[in-house]
């Protein structure tokens, strides 16, 4: 009978290669992928102790993709949003911790609309339907929109938002659409409560890990050579889609929250507001429509 091993050096081994290949983040990286392995939660992992040997084998060669810069969700398959999982993989962008705080100030900003309304929510730039399926999750009684350009993405949350409607949540409606198109979604105009975008919004002279470069699509990414090029774009729609007061909320890149926050001045937007990331990087703002913009 082969022997068992034990998981916790297995870990420390796996941690420690993934540290040497240049991983930001390498104990949850490998803590990660061992929960993956063994179908169980990270947290659980020390009611493991032994593991078969070919779960090892199968493990050390994840860390090995891993350590070649391979996304850690384009090995487990899945990114997280909310309270939901995400399928995710080879052409869509993958979801980042930090757009949590969108999401969760999304949710926020609808809990001051009157209880007996029903939410109308628009999320530009869908990609793999993060924003809006996590939205259309804790919000069952919200009217959730979604619109995304590039077919692989939309191929993606497509497939998500078959996921959740199976598991219950209230169907969003997905558009194959440019968020720049100044006839985008009509017949919405003037009644929607809540925009978030997490559009491409990084400059093109920026330098990126091989994971985000190697394996995120571009143009998921790169948003003209000051990164605001789609944003710039389709603040106009966003100013026509929303009723009177109104908000968007919008991500973009640590060196544009001035940038972003001024585009929005400019087109007449109220309640301006700036915000940092967890690590205290400038990720998103927020603005309501005046009665006349």
């Amino acid at each position: 009978m082969t022997e068992r091993l034990r998981l916790r050096p297995l870990i420390v081994e796996a941690a420690a290669r993934l540290a040497e290949a240049g991983v930001g983040s390498p104990v949850p990286d490998a803590e990660n992928l061992a929960a993956h392995v063994l179908g169980t939660e990270r947290m659980r992992l020390a009611l493991i102790p032994m593991i078969e040997p070919e779960i090892a084998d199968w493990y050390r060669a994840l860390i090995e993709q891993r350590a070649a810069r391979i996304p850690l969700q384009h090995l487990t398959g899945t990114a997280a949003m909310g309270e939901i999982d995400l399928a995710v993989g080879p052409g869509v962008f993958v979801p980042r911790p930090e757009t949590e705080l969108l999401f969760a100030w999304a949710l926020a900003h609808l809990e001051t609309l009157p209880h007996d309304h029903t939410p109308i929510v628009v999320d530009l730039c869908t990609g793999s339907g993060a924003l809006a399926l996590a939205i259309a999750h804790a919000r069952p009684d919200a009217e959730v929109h979604a619109v995304e350009l590039d077919p692989d993405a939309l191929t993606w949350a497509r497939r998500n938002a078959d996921t959740r409607i199976a598991e219950g949540d209230t169907p969003i409606t997905l558009y194959a659409d440019d968020v720049t198109d100044p006839a985008l979604l009509t017949p919405l105009t003037g009644r929607v409560d809540l925009v978030v975008a997490n559009p491409p919004y990084i400059p093109e002279s920026a330098t990126l890990d091989p994971e985000v470069a190697d394996h995120d699509p571009h143009r998921a990414l790169f948003g003209g050579p000051d990164g605001l090029d789609v944003i710039r774009a389709m603040i106009p729609n966003i100013a026509r889609l929303l009723r009177t007061d109104g908000a968007t909320g919008i991500e973009h890149d640590d060196t544009n929250g001035g940038g972003v926050a001024a585009l929005l001045a400019a087109a007449d937007f109220s309640d301006i507001a700036e915000h940092a990331d967890l690590a205290d990087k400038p990720r998103f703002v927020v603005a309501r429509r005046r009665a006349d913009t």
